[in-house]
C-alpha cells in the first residue's frame, strides 16, 4: 500500500518477505563468519579442547540472528513487532502453546521411531544437541547458558522468522491457511539442515504451525516451540 501521511506500512505485508529472506541470509553469513574465524584462529588444532565454553554458545549465534530480520522489518515497515506478531502473551495463547508443545515432542518422538524402523538407527542421525555437552568443557554454567537459549531465546527468533514474518506474508498474499501451514512448516525442517530428520521436524512444525493458526499469534507457537525444546534443554546435563 501507499505511505498514508504516519503510516509505515509502505509494502503493506511485502516487507515480511523481505525480512524472512534477510533473516535467512544473515543465518547463513554468520555461518560462514564463525566457521571462517574459528578456522583461522586455530587452524590445525582442536577449538574444542582449547576454547570449549564459549564455542558452546558460538554455535547457537547464526540461529540468533534469525529473528533480526523481521523485528528490524516490524519496526521500520510495520507497526512493531507486538502488533505485526502477537508477541505480547495472552492466557489463551499459554494453554493454545503447552498443548501444541506436548503434542509436538510426541509427535516428534513417534516420526523419529518410525524413521528408525525404516531406515535403521545407523541412518538417522541424532540430533546435534548430543554433541553440546562434550562442547561444555565440563563446565555447568554453560550447560545452564546453553539450555536457557534454546528454551527462551531459540524459540523467539526461529518463530519470528517461520511463523511471524513468512507466515505473515503467505496471509497478505491470501495463500489457503493449511498451504500457508504445510510451507512454513516446510520451511521450519529444512531450516535445521539436518536431513535425516527432516520428516519428524516437519512433523513439529505443523503442530507448532497450529499453535499460531489456532491462536493468530506467534506468541503462542513460541511457547508450543519452548515446550518442546524443554526436555532436550533438560537432557543436556545428563550427557545423552
Amino acid at each position: 500500500m501507499a505511505e498514508n501521511g504516519g503510516d509505515k506500512r509502505v509494502f503493506g505485508a511485502h516487507w515480511a518477505f523481505v525480512a524472512f529472506f534477510a533473516g535467512v541470509a544473515g543465518y547463513h553469513l554468520v555461518t560462514l563468519g564463525t566457521a571462517a574465524a574459528v578456522n583461522h584462529q586455530f587452524g590445525d588444532d582442536d577449538p574444542v579442547d582449547l576454547f570449549a565454553g564459549p564455542l558452546l554458545l558460538l554455535a547457537f549465534l547464526p540461529n540468533l540472528v534469525l529473528g533480526l530480520g523481521p523485528l528490524l522489518g516490524s519496526a521500520r515497515f510495520g507497526t512493531g513487532p507486538e502488533a505485526d506478531f502477537g508477541l505480547r502473551t495472552r492466557g489463551r495463547d499459554v494453554r493454545i502453546g503447552l498443548a501444541c508443545g506436548a503434542l509436538a515432542l510426541v509427535v516428534g518422538f513417534l516420526l523419529n521411531l518410525g524413521e528408525i524402523a525404516i531406515f535403521g538407527g545407523d541412518e538417522v542421525s541424532d540430533s546435534p544437541l548430543t554433541d553440546l555437552p562434550d562442547v561444555s568443557g565440563g563446565n555447568p554454567v554453560w550447560l545452564v547458558a546453553a539450555a536457557l537459549v534454546l528454551v527462551i531465546a531459540v524459540p523467539v527468533t526461529e518463530e519470528l522468522l517461520v511463523r511471524g514474518a513468512l507466515w505473515n506474508a503467505l496471509v497478505h498474499h491470501r495463500v489457503p491457511p493449511w498451504v500457508v501451514l504445510v510451507l512454513t512448516s516446510l520451511v521450519f525442517a529444512q531450516l535445521h539442515g539436518e536431513a535425516t530428520r527432516t520428516i519428524a521436524l516437519f512433523g513439529q512444525g505443523l503442530v507448532l504451525g497450529l499453535a499460531r493458526y489456532y491462536s493468530g499469534r506467534t506468541s503462542a507457537s513460541v511457547i508450543a516451540h519452548a515446550a518442546n525444546n524443554l526436555p532436550p534443554a533438560v537432557l543436556l546435563f545428563t550427557g545423552h
